[in-house]
């Protein structure tokens, strides 16, 4: 049994473009997903002296790590649609100066504080009392 072109064009379109529109689901529903077994960076600029930015590692248990400044936090989320609740953990100190420690406090309330979170594309956003931005990476 041969085909016309015109035939042959009918019967692969429909399944073709089901194809097409399911991968490209697939990839908005990955976008937009809450990042899993994933390493977060804080978009900020490091401290004078260090190249040092805190990051935050997700496990697929969304069981996390923060690592500030100076101080490393365990972390647990808990997330339903677009809010998320962050119960940290005991902070393991370390020794460091002023600046940080002080930048770590800040950071921790900004933590406790948030309520809702997005994604768009590799940028996580917590919303809270302020933005906290962060870059999935990707390497």
């Amino acid at each position: 049994m041969r085909f016309r072109a015109s035939e042959w064009a009918r019967l692969v379109a429909g399944p073709l473009a089901g194809l097409i529109l399911c991968a490209a689901g697939a990839a908005l529903a990955a976008e937009s997903s809450f990042p899993e077994d994933a390493t977060l960076i804080l978009e900020a600029k490091p401290m004078k002296g260090s190249k040092r930015v805190p990051t935050l590692q997700i496990d697929a248990k969304s069981k996390a790590s923060f690592d500030l400044w100076c101080t490393r936090v365990p972390a647990q989320f808990v997330v339903v649609g677009d809010t998320v609740t962050i119960l940290l953990g005991t902070p393991t100190r370390q020794q460091c100066d002023a600046e940080r420690a002080d930048a770590d406090e800040d950071l921790l309330a900004s933590l406790q504080a948030v309520s809702s979170w997005s994604r768009r594309e590799d940028v996580v956003t917590f919303e809270g009392e302020r933005p906290l931005r962060f870059r999935i990476a990707t390497n």
